[in-house]
């Protein structure tokens, strides 16, 4: 299935079946090494917080990549006081609470887009206008809503940090239904939603209605927000919509993987998080939810291939030995070819005096490559080794030549990268033009 695929891509295909392995072995490993009991609380739980990991992952990505991370943290705090005027208009009853957060929250989209693209304000400070004062409005009606002499407003706080415990079979069938309708729209307006992503003013300059777009597209983030309500709480919703984003973003570069990685990463953090809390009662669900998408997104900054911390200190590690290598190798070869033979040892002092702090990593890599030999204090070219520095002094001389000349022989242009030999960049034609006339320097 993954013969013909690149190395990137069968490297995160084979990552997201890793983290379903993982998923599905950690049941067992639940039951019989933690001693968890999967009653119908837990199964519900880790259900809808597997289902919600999924919706906000998926969304989360494109706040993500269009850098609205506080869009997420301005608008599942603006919910709040939509769920106390729904509160107030309606009462408990679960679908007026949820559509009152809904509304606060698009009215919070609406004023952020209203204020950025009518004044000269940024869009973070828009943010900020609207977390702040929204969520100062939401905790003021509720400070009058617990004041009231009514017994219904007890427990109407846990919108704030979330009460994952009351979650209901309907709860999870309302997450599942509406995340399906948002997956349907994002599939329709797919090709629409990846252009305003990564290049809105291109899609604008091609007549597609860019701010209906980005709207639509704040909108479905919105019903991620809410949907996570009840279970991560205003508080702590931002980390469930676009951790799984950030840890995806580390692993590919392509729109779609990123995605379907999103959406693994959320499923796994919402379903092992809340069989995790079920090990301790005095462990909340949302918060540790959120620790482990947080894992995740740690592990996939640490280790991800080509963008991880560990892999970027290696590549780190192995330019310097790279450099010291070729930066000895041309002392040697100059010190060399000045005294008449490539034979010639060279004095370990001399290096040092030219070379510096570099010269013993240097010497300790050509020797592991066979390049050169040493001679007591000396060192000496191999037959090899001075093939290489023969080489490389010759590279060096080209790109020489290309800089002063590349207007003059109408050379292609090519980025000047010293450490990539010349001749694998130009065509034939152009590197026998400057060979000519490194010839000619020599005659």
């Amino acid at each position: 299935m993954l013969v013909g695929l690149s190395k990137e891509d069968r490297r995160v295909w084979l990552l997201i079946g890793s983290v379903a392995l993982i998923a599905i072995l950690f049941l067992p490993f639940s039951q019989f090494v933690l001693d968890v009991r999967y009653d119908y609380t837990l199964r519900t739980v880790a259900i809808g917080g597997s289902l919600l990991g999924v919706v906000s992952g998926v969304l989360g990505c494109f706040a993500v990549l269009r850098q609205e991370s506080l869009m997420g943290d301005a608008l599942s705090h603006a919910a709040l006081p939509g769920v106390a005027i729904a509160f107030l208009l309606f009462g408990r009853e679960l679908g007026f609470l949820l559509i009152g957060a809904f509304v606060a929250s698009w009215i919070g989209v609406h004023f952020i887009r209203t204020v950025t693209n009518t004044t000269r304000i940024k869009q973070d400070t828009a943010m900020g206008v609207v977390l702040a004062t929204w969520f100062a409005a939401g905790i003021a009606l509720l400070a009058y809503i617990q004041a009231r002499p009514d017994a219904s407003q007890a427990g109407l706080d846990t919108f704030i940090f979330g009460q994952a415990a009351a979650i209901v079979e309907n709860d999870v069938r309302l997450i599942a239904g509406v995340g399906a309708v948002a997956f349907v729209l994002l599939a329709l307006f797919w090709k629409e939603f990846k252009l305003i992503t990564f290049d809105a003013e291109f899609a604008g300059a091609n007549g597609f209605r860019v701010n209906v777009f980005s709207m639509l597209l704040s909108t479905l983030i919105v019903v991620a927000i809410v949907l996570g309500l009840q279970l991560a709480g205003v508080i702590l919703m931002v980390g469930m919509l676009i951790a799984p984003g950030i840890a995806a973003r580390q692993w590919t570069n392509k729109l779609t993987q990123m995605v379907i990685l999103a959406a693994v990463f959320g499923a796994f953090a919402g379903g092992t998080g809340a069989i995790i809390s079920a090990v301790d009662t005095d462990v909340p669900t949302g918060p540790m939810i959120i620790v482990v998408a947080f894992l995740l997104v740690l592990l996939s900054i640490g280790f991800a291939p080509g963008r991880g911390l560990v892999w970027s200190l290696l590549r780190q590690r192995g330019d310097r030995r790279r450099f010291a290598a070729q930066t000895v190798l041309n002392d040697l070869f100059h010190y060399a070819y000045d005294h008449g033979s490539l034979d010639t040892a060279v004095p370990q002092t001399f290096l040092l005096g030219v070379s510096g702090n570099v010269t013993n990593l240097g010497l300790a890599q050509l020797l592991r490559q066979g390049y050169v030999q040493q001679l007591g204090d000396s060192w000496q070219l191999t037959t090899e080794g001075a093939d290489v520095a023969a080489r490389q002094a010759q590279n060096a001389l080209l790109w020489d030549l290309y800089r002063q000349y590349n207007d003059a022989l109408n050379l292609p242009l090519i980025a000047e990268d010293r450490q990539q030999d010349i001749r694998q960049l130009l065509p034939e034609t152009a590197v026998a033009q400057l060979e000519q006339k490194l010839g000619e320097g020599l005659r």
